[in-house]
Order: structure tokens, then sequence, then C-alpha cells
């Protein structure tokens, strides 16, 4: 019995990112029942972190997948707390990651501690913009920073967030640099349907 809990365990670990699928429920549940919620959207909130020898690459820092591993874990305990998962469930809708940029400023090592810093940014007519930032709290260094765009499917954003706000609530002007990417996403995506022969659209697929 214990030979075949041994291997269901290795075959778990080795066939699925066993460790995600577990800290991703657990993440929700502390968020949902252990951590107070965010009345406001706009609040900015702090997730730990620590790097482990599983997280590290050849150059013994911590390798670039785990990265996006760690933001998503952040960014939905995020949205869990301000309540936008359950607005999502109110209104039928449900939210997909679009897009995703990271800058990587400086290396996580070993057993190193850090906070992913997630706040939304604002939205349009179709999706939410968070900026999530890698912060070393020993040195207050932004050792990475992500931006992600995601949409909203069934709903939007506007929808929901004067679900949760109980009132119409303009969104504040995104940062420069966001509205550059925004620019840059629409480009691309007109470029990639022009090369499948769908024609010119500013709508992302």
């Amino acid at each position: 019995m214990l030979l075949l809990l041994l291997g269901a365990g290795a075959a778990l670990f080795g066939l699925l990112d066993a460790w995600y699928l577990l800290r991703l429920p657990l993440a929700l549940l502390r968020a949902r029942w252990l951590q107070p919620r965010l009345r406001d959207v706009l609040q900015e909130q702090s997730w730990p972190g620590l790097v482990l020898p599983s997280d590290l690459d050849w150059l013994l820092h911590m390798n670039n997948a785990r990265y996006l591993r760690e933001a998503d874990l952040a960014r939905c305990a995020h949205l869990a707390r301000c309540g936008i998962f359950d607005a999502l469930r109110a209104l039928g809708g449900s939210l997909v990651l679009a897009a995703s940029c990271a800058r990587h400023r400086r290396p996580l090592r070993l057993f190193e501690r850090f906070a992913v810093r997630t706040r939304l940014l604002g939205w349009d007519a179709r999706a939410f913009y968070l900026e999530q930032r890698f912060l070393s709290p020993r040195h207050g260094f932004v050792c990475a920073l992500l931006l992600c765009r995601l949409h909203v499917v069934g709903s939007s954003p506007g929808r929901l967030v004067q679900h949760l706000c109980q009132r119409q609530v303009d969104s504040p002007e995104l940062p420069e640099e966001v509205q550059h990417w925004i620019s840059y996403n629409e480009a691309s995506s007109q470029k990639l349907r022009a090369e499948s022969g769908l024609g010119i659209s500013t709508k992302d697929e």
C-alpha cells in the first residue's frame, strides 16, 4: 500500500505541476477566509514568496517560468480579495489572460524572500489591466515587473466594477507605458490576422 501511495505521488508530481495545483486552491481559501476583504478595487495587495530549490535554473536563481506562476497565484488571491471573482460568478462571466509582459531587473536567489505586489491599474470596454511587482523586502528593490491584460468573457469590466461599487465608476487613466503596450498588442493582433487572411481588426483573438 505504501509503495502504491508513493508511486501515485511520484506520478502526480512527475506528470502534473502538482505543487501549483495544490497551492492555487489554498491561496484562494487564504484570500477569502483568512484575509480582510479589499473594499477598494484599486487597492494594492502584497503576496509573500520564497525562492525554493525547485524554483532554480542552472544559474542558481529563480527561473523565468516561476515568476509567471507566482504572479498567477498572487493575481488570483488579489481578484478573490477585491471581490471580482464574486462579481464574475454573480454576472455569469469569466476571465482569460489575454496578454502579459515581464521585465526582469535583478535575479532572485535561493531562499530569498520576496513580495508580489498586485494592483489594478484600470480597465477598458473588454479588459482589466494589472501591474505586479516582485519586490525584495530587504532592499526595497523591484526585481521584476509584470503587466497583465485580463479579458472579461460574458460580461464587461465596467459592469463588474459597477456590481462591486453599486454605482457607475470610470476607469483611472492608464499609465503612458501601458497605453503603448496596448497599442503594441493591437498592432500585433492586426498583423497576425492579416497574415492569416482574416482581415484587419482591432479585436484580439
